[in-house]
C-alpha cells in the first residue's frame, strides 16, 4: 500500500487517514482493498462522490434560503 506520513505522524493509505491501532483501518480497509476488483472500487468511488453532491446541493438549499430577502407585508388596497 502507498502510505505517507503526515506533520502529526498519522500515515495515509490512499488518501484516508489513518488513526493508530484503528482496527478499520490497518485491518479491515487493507483486507477488502486486496480483494476488491477495479469494478467494485469504482462503484464506491463513484458513491463517495454522489454522496458529496449530496452534501453540496443541502448546504446550496439552506445558503439560497438563508439568502433570500424577507417580504415585510404585502400591500393591500382598501376601500
Amino acid at each position: 500500500m502507498d502510505e505517507k506520513a503526515t506533520p502529526e505522524g498519522h500515515a495515509h493509505a490512499h488518501g484516508h487517514a489513518q488513526a493508530e491501532g484503528c482496527f478499520f483501518c490497518h485491518t479491515a480497509m487493507p483486507m477488502l482493498e486486496r480483494i476488491w476488483n477495479e469494478e467494485t472500487r469504482g462503484h464506491f468511488q463513484k458513491s463517495r462522490v454522489e454522496f458529496l453532491k449530496g452534501l453540496r446541493c443541502l448546504l446550496d438549499d439552506r445558503i439560497e434560503h438563508l439568502s433570500r430577502e424577507e417580504t415585510k407585508g404585502t400591500k393591500v388596497t382598501v376601500e
